[in-house]
C-alpha cells in the first residue's frame, strides 16, 4: 500500500487545477479517496466531528448486504439446476449462480459510475460516494435474467432521474435503486413479471424442464390463488425459493438488519415500525378473511417478496426516508401497511413495497414538518405555561 500512496503522490500533481490533466480532478480524487481515507479537516466554523464519513458509512451498508448477496447467488445456481433436475452440490451452484450475477453488478456499477463520473467533471466537484451502495442493490432486487442492456438504462435512469437532476448524492428525494426497478417494472413489465424471469436459463422455457416446474415466486402461486402451492415458513425464511437474487433469504437479511442496527447506520425506528406496519395490516386483513389472501398469516407474509429486503435496506435509507425520531416511526408503519394493501388488494401487482416506499419518499419531507411543527407548538406552549405559573 507504501508503494501505491507513493505513486499517487507522484501523479496527484498532474491532476490539481494548475495540472497537465486538471480536468479530471475530480476522477482522481474519486479513486484517491476510495483507496485511502482522506486528509481533509475542516479549518474554521462549527461542524460536528466523527470518525464515521461518507465512505465508511456505505462500506458498512455493502457489508451488511453480503449476507443475502452471497445465499443469493447460491440460490440462482441452485434454483436452475432445480429446475432442470439436478443438484451437482453447493459449489457448483455458486459458481453457476456467480457467473450470472457478476455481469449484473458489473453492468450496474460501470453505467452508474460512469453517470456519476461525467456530472462531476460537468459541475467540477467531487465524486460522492453514494453509488457504492445503489450500485450492489440494483443487481440484488432485479430477475437474475433481467438483460444487462436493460439493467444499464436502468441504472443510467436512476442515476440521472433519481438523483443527478436533485443535486447528487444528499439531495435526491426517491430512492435511487427502487427507481431501476420502477424503470424496468413500467417500461419492461414482461422482464420482471411472470413466472420464467426468476430462474436463469428460463427466459426461452425448454423441454428438459421437469414436469410440473413453474418458477413461480411465493408471490405469484399467491396472487394466482394457488395457496396449497405455497413454500413452508423454513423455506421461505431460508430462501431456497425462487425470486430477486438478493431478496429471498430471510434470515441473510436479518443478519445483515443486525449489523446495520449494531453499527447504528441503521435506525431501529423505522425497520421495526415497517414490520409492525405490515402485520397490523395482514392481522386486519386476517379478521375479515373475505378470501383466503388475507387468510394468510402475519409470518407468512413477511416471509414472501421482498417486504423484508425492503424495510432493512430501503426504507432505511438516511436521504429520502424521514428524519425526525418521531417522523421515522410514521413513515415505517406508514410504509409497511400500504405495502400489503397494495398485495393483498391488487393481484394485478403482487409485490407492493416498491410503490409503497416511492410513494413515502414523496411524503417523508411532509411528515417531517409536521412532526417539527408539532414539537414547536408543544414547547411554546409549555414555556407558556411556565411563564404565567411565575407571574
Amino acid at each position: 500500500m507504501k508503494a501505491l500512496r507513493n505513486f499517487l503522490d507522484k501523479i496527484k500533481p498532474s491532476f490539481q487545477n494548475d495540472g497537465k490533466y486538471k480536468m479530471f480532478r475530480s476522477t482522481f480524487d474519486a479513486f484517491e479517496t476510495f483507496l485511502f481515507v482522506p486528509d481533509k479537516v475542516t479549518k474554521k466554523g462549527s461542524h460536528i466531528r466523527d470518525s464515521i464519513d461518507l465512505k465508511r458509512t456505505m462500506t458498512i451498508v455493502i457489508i451488511a448486504l453480503l449476507p443475502a448477496l452471497i445465499f443469493g447467488i447460491w440460490n440462482v445456481g441452485y434454483q436452475h439446476f432445480r429446475a432442470f433436475g439436478g443438484y451437482p452440490g453447493i459449489i457448483s451452484s455458486f459458481w453457476y449462480g456467480f457467473l450470472k450475477v457478476l455481469p449484473i453488478i458489473l453492468v450496474s456499477y460501470i453505467s452508474g459510475l460512469g453517470v456519476e463520473f461525467i456530472f462531476a467533471q460537468i459541475r467540477k466537484h467531487e465524486v460522492n460516494e453514494g453509488f457504492l451502495v445503489s450500485g450492489l442493490l440494483i443487481p440484488m432486487i432485479m430477475p437474475v435474467d433481467t438483460p444487462l442492456w436493460i439493467i444499464s438504462i436502468a441504472t443510467i435512469f436512476a442515476v440521472i432521474v433519481g438523483k443527478e437532476v436533485f443535486g447528487g448524492t444528499g439531495m435526491n428525494i426517491f430512492n435511487p435503486a427502487l427507481l431501476a426497478r420502477a424503470f424496468v417494472f413500467f417500461a419492461y413489465p414482461s422482464k420482471i413479471t411472470g413466472d420464467f424471469v426468476w430462474i436463469a436459463g428460463l427466459s426461452n422455457p425448454s423441454s428438459n424442464l421437469v414436469d410440473g416446474f413453474s418458477g413461480a415466486t411465493p408471490m405469484g402461486l399467491a396472487a394466482q390463488g394457488q395457496f396449497s402451492k405455497l413454500p413452508d415458513l423454513w423455506s421461505l425464511y431460508i430462501g431456497t425459493i425462487p425470486g430477486s437474487i438478493g431478496e429471498t433469504s430471510k434470515i441473510a437479511i436479518l443478519i445483515g438488519a443486525v449489523i446495520l442496527l449494531i453499527t447504528g447506520i441503521a435506525s431501529f425506528r423505522t425497520i421495526i415500525s415497517t414490520i409492525i406496519g405490515g402485520v397490523l395490516m395482514v392481522l386486519l386483513f386476517n379478521v375479515t378473511s373475505a378470501n383466503q389472501y388475507m387468510s394468510l398469516s402475519p409470518l407468512v407474509e413477511l416471509g414472501m417478496g421482498g417486504f423484508l429486503f425492503g424495510a432493512v435496506f430501503m426504507v432505511t435509507d438516511p436521504v429520502s426516508s424521514a428524519q425526525t425520531a418521531t417522523g421515522k416511526i410514521i413513515y415505517g408503519l406508514l410504509t409497511g401497511m400500504i405495502a400489503m394493501l397494495i398485495r393483498i388488494l391488487n393481484p394485478a401487482y403482487p409485490e407492493g413495497m416498491m410503490l409503497s416506499i416511492l410513494m413515502m419518499n414523496m411524503f417523508a419531507p411532509l411528515i417531517d414538518h409536521f412532526v417539527v411543527e408539532s414539537n414547536i407548538k408543544r414547547r411554546l406552549k409549555r414555556n407558556k405555561v411556565s411563564v404565567n405559573n411565575k407571574m
